[in-house]
């Protein structure tokens, strides 16, 4: 109760702000204005990366956004399948090595062109090329040997190798091989398509017509860039949006009866993301010591009332097959062995450290708040150092200039490989630094074998190895609290992270 009576009065403070500053989600537009024009406001708490191409994109919010506008070969369902996008079939070889995709009749681009087996085989070669690109990691296609278009409507493409993961690969975007301005003008062939953007201000995309598939319901969306969590919900209450996802729940508490909520997951594993190469966590024991410090319960209860999936290593629930929920409780809350373990470790008086949080993550932030008081009780004092949201890209995850960090970590193309490659010692995204011999042969045997149960075990293995040597306090996988406002309905959740908007609508 006292959380929510601060959260008020730091509303109450803010409501001006909220009614007259840039960048807000202010607007003399009402619901009902937009209701009339079949359109909707979306509210997002960060801007989208400086390039709008699928292929160079880094941030999750870009590709939560985006979605809407680009689709592959293949594409995600709700369910966690893979099912035929811009291809309207595929068939793979006896030997596993090569798939032939045969392409949908008159799929078009924004642009209004036709694509063409070569529009496929520019952009698959096109990430393949790369040096570093976004949603698809670079190792993707390093089995392709060979792609043809064999006609204006088939693709061969052949591998080195069979590949458990290479479908899953296959939902980057296609893109026309002639067009130049992805970075600033995006042209894809999702159910909307791109309108303007300004930057730190708004991204307005609108129904596609000629959409190959079940078109849009809705004619315009706008998503308003909103980075400050009280003027997000302040903005839901004053009319100015009518849709935001990732709310906390103190946030939903506050929405008033203009809105519904729905709850899914956001598949994401949030955790104390701790920098393994500095002190004093390049010690095991010091790490262990912050996992037996930290009540993840208690954090679910205090700074979201109960909801959340707990969880005990680099994956979510959702994945399936591939969850091991033995982990979840792996370490069991015990102040006293934290203790001992610091002691050992050289730290019987604990010791300082900073926790850097995108403040603009208020579930994040939240979660910080709850870890201080947690470690505090075994004698650590932590540190909220709230940060912009490109600080800590640049920071954090670029440069690794951090000690400890709290974020969640999604899987950018709903594979295994995604949440667990990036802690190899040798990735360019290991921004924890995580350096173990054992894990890189576990994955090195994951990626080299095509018996899906093998695989699968190999990357168990991994997920307990990140989990016994602590490489990071490893908390939940946050729930999703989507509120829209009464009158529109169809919101979609997906086992990866993204914001569907096609499928919403008016009811009446």
């Amino acid at each position: 109760m006292k959380k929510r009576g601060l959260a008020l009065l730091l509303l109450t403070c803010l409501l001006c702000a909220v009614l007259s500053g840039c960048g807000d989600g202010s607007t003399d537009e009402t619901p009902e204005d937009r209701a009339a024009a079949n359109a909707i406001a979306v509210g997002i708490a960060q801007d989208l990366d400086d390039s709008l191409d699928p292929h160079k994109t880094v941030k999750a919010g870009t590709r939560e956004v985006m979605f809407n506008v680009f689709e592959g070969l293949m594409k995600p369902t709700p369910d966690g399948d893979l099912i035929p996008a811009v291809a309207e079939k595929y068939t793979i070889s006896d030997d596993h090595k090569t798939y032939t995709f045969t392409l949908r009749d008159g799929v078009k681009f924004h642009n209004g062109d036709t694509v063409t087996a070569e529009d496929v085989v520019y952009s698959i070669e096109r990430c393949a090329a790369a040096t570093e690109t976004g949603i698809v990691p670079v190792e993707a296609f390093s089995a392709i040997t060979d792609i043809q278009a064999v006609d204006e409507r088939t693709v061969t493409i052949t591998l080195s190798e069979p590949s458990n993961e290479f479908l899953s690969y296959l939902t980057t975007a296609i893109l026309p091989a002639d067009y130049d301005q992805q970075d600033t003008a995006p042209v894809g062939t999702g159910p909307f398509k791109f309108v303007s953007r300004t930057a730190q201000d708004s991204i307005v995309l609108e129904k596609f017509d000629e959409y190959w598939g079940t078109p849009a319901a809705l004619d315009k969306v706008t998503f308003k860039i909103i980075e400050n969590a009280d003027s997000l919900l302040m903005s839901l209450q004053s009319g100015a949006i009518d849709l935001c996802a990732h709310l906390t729940s103190t946030q939903v508490a506050q929405l008033g009866e203009d809105f519904n909520v729905d709850e899914g997951t956001m598949n994401l594993v949030q955790a104390l993301y701790l920098n393994n190469a500095e002190k004093p966590f390049d010690d095991v024991r010091v790490r262990q010591a912050l996992c037996y410090a930290v009540d993840k319960q208690q954090i679910i209860d205090l700074a979201f009332d109960g909801y959340g999936s707990p969880i005990g290593s680099s994956m979510y629930p959702a994945f399936g097959k591939y969850f091991d929920d033995s982990l979840t409780n792996y370490y069991s809350y015990d102040p006293d062995k934290a203790k001992a373990l610091l002691a050992e470790a050289g730290y019987p008086d604990g010791f300082d450290m900073t926790i850097t949080v995108p403040s603009n993550y208020q579930p994040h932030m939240d979660t910080a708040t709850v870890l201080v008081e947690q470690l505090k009780a075994v004698g650590i004092n932590a540190t909220i150092l709230p940060v912009e949201w490109e600080s800590w890209v640049e920071d954090v995850y670029t440069n690794r200039q951090f000690q400890s960090t709290v974020v969640g970590v999604d899987a950018s193309n709903m594979t295994a490989r995604a949440l667990l490659e990036r802690f190899t010692s040798t990735y360019d995204k290991n921004f924890i630094n995580y350096n173990n011999a054992d894990y890189d042969q576990l994955f090195a045997q994951a990626i080299s074998t095509y018996d899906d149960e093998t695989q699968t075990e190999l990357y168990k293995e991994m997920e307990r190895n990140l989990t016994a040597n602590a490489a990071n306090v490893y908390i939940q996988d946050l729930a999703d609290l989507v509120a829209v406002r009464k009158g529109l309905e169809g919101v979609t959740f997906y086992p990866i992270y993204v914001l569907d908007l096609s499928g919403i609508r008016y009811t009446a």
